[in-house]
């Protein structure tokens, strides 16, 4: 077996430059097209496309906001390329289409280094912050200080990125009476467009982006290169806000729960989440108000929130529960649906068990996961006794260890028999219900307004 931290440094001895060299804005009767060049000298040429379909939603047009829009499209030009750049992991970014100050290198290098922290801890990779990466800027724009006449524009209301799972779910039921919400889909699928619909968001007002990974990329991927999770969200970030500034939202309301926040592994900065933790939020906000410079609020609805709470709101919303889907796996056939196999389905059968076991949500899943000894492993590392937490969007120990106590409790209650998860559990463990302090918490560290605060504590509190 190769080392792949042996591979890491062989590979960016041999390749020293990623090159970000270009992109391409484009419109047409349908939709707002954007083209990237990235290269890798010797190797590969990537030509990565996003498609913004418009729907005559578009209020800030292209052709009166020229300068802003370059500003923009090429800022998520940097988040684009770390996708490409991991394969060989580079050791200089050169940029030849701008040039940013040395405030925006460290801010990117700060994204980078710990959106890819899951990358480097599964594949091996020794480096640190200082060295993994140079990016030199060899472009002529300036992109440190883009103007911007505000007075231009309006921005009112919410734009609400819909994924499809528990949590987006829970933000178009709360702010479902808010006028003239948009939803944002990135690569719709049927789920998605599903859940936008029992929303009750009209199809007018969903903006679907779609995003074409270039076919190189899957080659190296195929071939051996250096490959692993990236910080998606982050990319999601400047996208969102691109959308907001042509269709004139306010709000970007994201569904990141306080549990972002948490480690996968025990006393490192390594979490499969970064760019859904407050800090990366934060970052992005004072960021976007230096560089980006417009009144658009990019912040998380669901901040305050545990996944207890969201599990329990969700568990009202009967409508959807046929339809959501958060497995990552199951994603991936021509039906989306829950595999029962992997980490991300045990954790939402283990919260939402509390609110729906047993018949409701078997019915979700198609079977009862606590039945399933195969799980076994990965029902411990999610209760704290492995040896990390596994690197999928998972909530806190504590938050599964509630849960799973709280069940255990209201299947006993009830004079049942647990079934072999829950068993084990009880065995091993304390059987610990502290669900009624986690179902009243709530966390301040949040970029919520008052108004917004409001229907949160009311979502929490008046149950």
């Amino acid at each position: 077996m190769v080392d792949n931290n042996i591979k890491f440094f062989k590979l960016r001895d041999k390749h020293k430059e990623f090159i970000y060299d270009s992109y391409k804005i484009s419109e047409d009767s349908e939709s707002i097209n954007i083209e990237y060049k990235f290269e890798i000298p010797n190797l590969k040429v990537f030509m990565p496309k996003i498609k913004i379909l418009k729907k005559g939603l578009i209020v800030n047009k292209i052709d009166n906001n020229k300068e802003y829009i370059n500003n923009i499209v090429f800022h998520i030009g940097l988040i684009e390329l770390i996708s490409y750049w991991k394969c060989v992991c580079s050791p200089n970014v050169i940029i030849k289409c701008g040039r940013i100050n040395s405030e925006q290198i460290a801010w990117f290098k700060k994204l980078y280094f710990y959106g890819l922290g899951e990358l480097f801890f599964t594949n091996n990779i020794k480096t640190n912050i200082n060295e993994f990466m140079n990016i030199i800027c060899e472009g002529e724009k300036d992109y440190s200080n883009v103007e911007v006449n505000n007075n231009n524009f309006s921005f009112k209301n919410y734009i609400i990125p819909i994924g499809g799972g528990k949590d987006s779910v829970v933000t178009l039921e709360l702010l479902k009476n808010k006028e003239d919400n948009l939803g944002l889909i990135i690569n719709p699928k049927p789920v998605t467009l599903e859940c936008a619909k029992i929303a009750e968001i009209k199809d007018d007002n969903i903006i679907e982006v779609r995003r074409v990974i270039d076919k190189e990329l899957l080659d190296l991927n195929s071939k051996g290169y250096i490959n692993g999770h990236t910080p998606f969200s982050s990319l999601l970030a400047f996208i969102s806000y691109f959308v907001a500034f042509l269709t004139g939202r306010e709000y970007i309301a994201l569904s990141n729960e306080s549990s972002a926040n948490e480690s996968n592994v025990d006393g490192e900065k390594i979490n499969h989440q970064y760019s859904k933790s407050y800090e990366f939020e934060k970052d992005f906000e004072e960021y976007s108000k230096k560089y980006l410079k417009l009144p658009i609020k990019y912040f998380s609805f669901l901040r305050p929130l545990n996944e207890l709470q969201i599990a329990m709101i969700f568990s009202r919303y009967e409508k959807y529960h046929k339809v959501f889907k958060s497995c990552n796996v199951g994603s991936k056939g021509e039906v989306w649906k829950w595999c029962c196999e992997c980490p991300k389905c045990l954790f939402a059968y283990i919260m939402l068990s509390t609110f729906l076991y047993k018949e409701k949500i078997v019915n979700i899943f198609g079977k009862d996961m606590f039945d399933d000894e195969s799980m076994k492993e990965t029902f411990i590392e999610l209760i704290g006794k492995g040896r990390n937490k596994p690197f999928e969007c998972v909530g806190t120990y504590e938050e599964v260890n509630c849960a799973i106590s709280r069940t255990i409790k209201n299947i006993e209650k009830n004079g049942e028999k647990l079934p072999y998860l829950l068993a084990f559990y009880k065995k091993n463990y304390e059987v610990k219900d502290i669900s009624e302090e986690l179902l009243k918490r709530y966390n301040k560290e949040n970029n919520l307004s008052e108004e917004q605060e409001k229907i949160i504590k009311g979502a929490i509190y008046d149950r």
